[in-house]
């Protein structure tokens, strides 16, 4: 049985439609499909889309779609272009969260395993303040309070720096209103990624 897919952006008209095409150009091995977290249904792939997928040799048969229940549940993995799009999908979609990522979040794994350690460090950050002000506050003034807490929390604070120092934007280019250009630069952004998506997914078959 083949992988379902689900690609999102936000009008499903130019970066989740050149992903799916893309995807299915590359590979017969997956079922793609792409939807917008605003999109309308039934309009075209933009021109801008349509040109450097034309010009890459990569075709597109596409009218945009609006995510919908029924495709959170049909799809295997959902893929967002943005971070932005996938906190809107999760918090739509409660049951969409454990198949939910970026796609440059789920291709990279040293950078999920980058975010899954920032997660971690915030929650440690936030623990060890509240433990600290419960117990100093009857007994400092808030100026005072306030100076001890950023210096007990010092190590918490740098390896949070040091986490986010590491972090490459998860979020894939809007091309939207540019020019061919800046289409083909979202183009080859989106190629790439695939192209680890198909390697990673293969890899997991085997």
């Amino acid at each position: 049985m083949k992988i379902k897919i689900l690609f999102v952006c936000t009008g499903n008209t130019c970066r989740s439609p050149m992903a799916e095409a893309v995807l299915k150009h590359k590979s017969d091995q997956f079922d793609v499909q792409s939807a917008g977290i605003f999109a309308q249904k039934g309009a075209y792939a933009s021109k801008g889309t349509k040109d450097v997928l034309q010009n890459k040799g990569i075709s597109i048969r596409h009218q945009s779609q609006p995510v919908t229940a029924e495709l959170i549940e049909w799809a295997d993995y959902i893929l967002t272009m943005t971070s932005q799009h996938k906190q809107m999908l999760i918090s739509q979609y409660e049951e969409a969260q454990p198949k939910t990522y970026t796609l440059k979040e789920f291709v990279n794994e040293q950078q999920a395993g980058i975010w899954e350690q920032l997660k971690k460090a915030y929650t440690a950050l936030e623990e060890k303040k509240l433990k600290f002000i419960s117990e100093k506050r009857d007994q400092l003034k808030e100026e005072d309070l306030q100076q001890q807490l950023i210096e007990y929390t010092q190590d918490e604070i740098q390896s949070i720096r040091s986490l986010e120092a590491q972090l490459e934007s998860l979020d894939i280019q809007d091309p939207i209103g540019g020019n061919f250009d800046v289409y083909m630069k979202t183009f080859q952004e989106v190629e790439k990624n695939i192209e680890l998506l198909i390697k990673k997914l293969d890899n997991k078959e085997k």
